[in-house]
């Protein structure tokens, strides 16, 4: 039987050279947080569009990257599920472009709550294995909080709820960057260690 440190360190070393997808995550949030802000006139059916869009690109970088996990560890349910989530909630903006406002505020809120959920599930199950997952959590927690405002402010309107949304995605991207950076930095002391 393989002993835990070596899968962990097997892990930590297949997450530090799959960093760059964890960044990427973290700047496509970053680039539709920017376009919330710099766009404030955009249509309802053009949230809609950019918010399926990134939920989607979201969700196919967040399964790339739990697939990756090396043999003989589990792989991360929370991150996969996660993927699902946000691939699932960038499907219906697409399949249902004529949503009304209230319907997009509630998308947009239990995508926020149940990503937030499984990013907090996903650091815990990584604190043994990378420096600073409290990013992660950081991460969802912040898209809890997103999800719970957006909920009980659904008629706040589609600027307030652009700015909102906007705002989440920037901090959320400039965290998973930082992560994204500091567990390449982290893989990189463990294969030198190693050699």
């Amino acid at each position: 039987m393989t002993d835990i440190t070596e899968i962990d360190s097997s892990l930590a070393q297949t997450l530090g050279r799959y960093w760059w997808i964890l960044a990427l995550r973290g700047i496509i949030a970053i680039i539709f947080g920017i376009l919330a802000f710099v766009l404030p006139g955009m249509t309802l059916l053009t949230l809609v569009f950019l918010f399926g869009i990134y939920a989607l690109i979201n969700g196919i970088l967040a399964l790339a990257h739990a697939l990756s996990a090396p043999k003989g560890y589990p792989r991360f349910g929370a991150m996969i599920f996660t993927g699902l989530i946000s691939i699932a909630a960038g499907v219906l903006a697409f399949i249902w472009p004529g949503i009304t406002a209230l319907s997009l505020v509630l998308l947009i809120a239990a995508w926020a709550i149940v990503s937030g959920i499984f990013e907090i599930a996903t650091a815990i199950r990584l604190r043994r294995v990378i420096q600073h997952e409290w990013l992660l959590a950081l991460g969802g927690v912040l898209s809890i909080v997103l999800g719970v405002v957006v909920s009980l402010q659904p008629d706040a309107g589609a600027l307030a709820l652009l700015w909102w949304i906007g705002g989440f995605a920037i901090v959320f991207g400039v965290l998973l960057v930082a992560l994204a950076f500091r567990v390449r930095r982290g893989a990189e002391g463990t294969l030198r260690h190693a050699h």
